[in-house]
């Protein structure tokens, strides 16, 4: 495990090159609402070279950027899927088994399904306004 203390916004750019170096596609991010997790995964994103506009996929559930390659880069908000059997439903696991990057928002609620596959998991901690506590775990 990996713990960055006292990461500010300006501090990013390392922080997604230090993931992107060392983790699995498949990245879950978990913390608090607010906590930073869509920033980081936007900041994930312009170091792979998305050049798309990027957002929340709150009410889409997964967004799909292409890096500078044109391949596709996969990111999910779990938070308004109920349980496994959902997650299911919407295909998770051709997005999962397709090699490319998932960016996973509420991990914890597909956790039944990740189980089975190799993930670095990002959990971010709110320290204070403008600080924030990330641990890195690959599993």
């Amino acid at each position: 495990m990996t713990v960055m203390d006292n990461v500010r916004l300006e501090d990013l750019p390392k922080v997604a090159d230090e993931i992107i170096g060392k983790s699995h596609r498949i990245i879950g991010f978990e913390g608090d609402l607010g906590a930073g997790k869509t920033t980081l995964i936007k900041e994930i994103c312009r170091k792979l070279g998305v050049k798309d506009s990027m957002s929340s996929p709150t009410f889409s559930i997964v967004n799909t950027y292409y890096d500078l390659r044109d391949q596709p880069v996969y990111h999910f908000d779990l938070y308004r899927i109920k349980d496994v059997e959902e997650c299911l439903d919407m295909g998770i696991v051709d997005y999962l088994d397709s090699g490319h990057y998932c960016l996973i928002e509420w991990p914890e609620i597909a956790q039944g399904i990740l189980d089975n596959y190799e993930l670095s998991l990002i959990k971010v901690e709110q320290i204070e306004d403008n600080l924030r506590r990330i641990f890195v775990i690959h599993k």
